[in-house]
């Protein structure tokens, strides 16, 4: 597992690499997001979450993503929940449309989920304050998978001069 994950974040560094141009301005970016989504079976009834999210654009279309929240699964008889900690390489392929590749660790804080890894596609929208997207999340460890929808608003950390 611990092979797998190494791999693809490997693979999702080199790739941004290779996308980025040297005569751009580079920034950090930093955007607050809310979840809804749906699984991919019946364990779950849906889920809704938060998040955080650091984006260090190295180019005009490639950018580099850290991201962290809170999910939260319901379900009878208890709820349960996890924090998800995950890198991402977000793509745009023109001004505003991107796909994004993420994958990172679940942490399970109640209930009895455990630990997973996530592996999470993701496409969407992004202007200079709203990013909407649309992802499929994999958990390795979980009796479920799910399509979320992320809604958040997000903005520049660079001084203006």
């Amino acid at each position: 597992m611990k092979k797998v994950l190494l791999t693809t974040a490997t693979t999702l560094f080199l790739s941004a690499m290779a996308f980025s141009q040297t005569n751009y301005n580079r920034g950090f970016r930093l955007g607050f997001g809310l979840n809804g989504g749906f699984p991919t079976d019946g364990a779950y009834d849906g889920s809704v979450g938060i998040d955080v999210r650091t984006q260090y654009d190295m180019s005009r279309k490639t950018s580099l993503t850290l991201t962290s929240g809170y999910t939260h699964l319901f379900t009878e008889p208890e709820d349960v929940g996890f924090i998800p900690a995950k890198l991402g390489v977000k793509y745009f392929f023109g001004n505003q449309f991107y796909a994004m590749g993420e994958a990172g660790a679940a942490f399970g804080v109640n209930g009895n989920l455990d630990n997973s890894l996530i592996l999470a596609p993701v496409f969407g929208f992004a202007n200079k304050y709203l990013d909407a997207s649309l992802r499929y999340e994999h958990y390795s460890d979980y009796e479920t998978d799910q399509i979320a929808l992320r809604l958040a608003y997000g903005f520049s950390l660079k001084k203006k001069k």
